[in-house]
């Protein structure tokens, strides 16, 4: 019964690739370049057509959308949490990196703002309509972009049965051929989360940021077939380890996709700058990727600091450019 299921697994999940990849055939030796977006995160307008907007204006064609930028089409409440100030503290906690006491103090109101709106969107998922994710996915379509992956924030330890299958589902929904989550470095969740994946038909791509070592991802993987990889190659770069081109020539097969931006070393500062000033050998992995002609996306994540006078659409366009000057 256990090989009967796993083989139904393999063909859903074979199944589910090839739909996504559909949309957007790949030439032999041609990068698949996307954009994660959260990149678009200082945007004033995050709606998700706002985001779509904002993609459409980049040129970009493949997109790992978050859940943010998704769910309120479906119908979500609305998040309280949209004045600017309060989303600087979040990402410097999603950093952790110290916090003022003054900050410390919207820290805590956001906890609380966070808790109430968290469930409300609980007891939305219990009635959510799929088919307004298809028609998302539709307007995406028509512009001519696909939705690789998705990450919608319901893949947590404390995340019911219910909350990551809905994740899933909307992910298919959207075309998406995984889903993106934060490894969370337990193997009793990753193997519950392989076992959800698995009877839904889904791959899972682990992002990692400075834990990231050549055998971070080996236990998950290890469960399931379900349990891949989402390299962030800048924060590989940023942890100092060493023939950092090697994890991609071993792994790629289980590559789903992969983050790159411009991380220094963590003995250089560990910064993230503007594309070609980090540490990241950007153009070394690029031409590795299309020289092996490796099939999964690598996704622009715009995370330096915006220069004055330019916004996050100009800088994912000087990201790309960036990208596509590399001969």
């Amino acid at each position: 019964m256990r090989v009967l299921l796993q083989l139904i697994v393999a063909f859903a999940i074979i199944s589910q690739t090839t739909i996504s990849c559909q949309s957007e055939t790949k030439k032999k030796n041609e990068l698949s370049i996307g954009v994660q977006t959260y990149s678009f995160r200082t945007m004033e307008d995050q709606s998700p057509l706002a985001i779509l907007e904002y993609i459409k204006q980049t040129g970009i064609k493949q997109v790992e959308l978050m859940g943010n930028h998704a769910e309120p089409f479906a119908g979500a409440p609305e998040s309280p949490i949209n004045d600017p100030s309060k989303m600087a503290v979040l990402i410097k906690q999603y950093r952790k990196e110290p916090l003022t006491e003054d900050e410390k103090v919207i820290a805590a109101e956001v906890a609380a703002m966070r808790e109430t709106y968290n469930a409300e969107v609980a007891a939305w998922r219990k009635d959510v309509d799929f088919k307004k994710f298809e028609e998302l996915k539709s307007l995406y379509d028509q512009a001519g972009i696909s939705i690789y992956a998705f990450k919608p924030s319901v893949f947590r330890k404390n995340n019911s049965d219910d909350d990551i299958r809905y994740g899933m589902r909307a992910a298919k929904a959207l075309g998406a051929s995984h889903i993106t989550l934060e490894h969370p470095e337990d193997d009793e969740h990753t193997a519950r989360l392989a076992k959800i994946a698995e009877e839904e038909g889904m791959l899972i791509g682990y992002h990692g940021h400075e834990q990231q070592t050549p055998t971070l991802w080996d236990t998950a993987m290890s469960q399931s077939d379900a349990n891949r990889m989402n390299l962030d190659f800048g924060h590989y770069i940023a942890a100092e380890n060493e023939n950092p081109l090697e994890i991609i020539k071993s792994k790629h097969h289980k590559i789903v996709s992969m983050h790159l931006k411009d991380r220094q070393k963590k003995s250089n500062g560990g910064g993230n700058l503007v594309w070609g000033e980090g540490d990241t050998p950007i153009a070394e992995v690029i031409k590795l990727i299309k020289e092996n002609d490796y099939d999964f996306s690598v996704t622009i994540e715009l995370e330096y600091d915006i220069p004055e006078g330019s916004d996050a659409v100009q800088e994912v366009k000087r990201c790309l450019a960036f990208v596509e000057n590399i001969q």
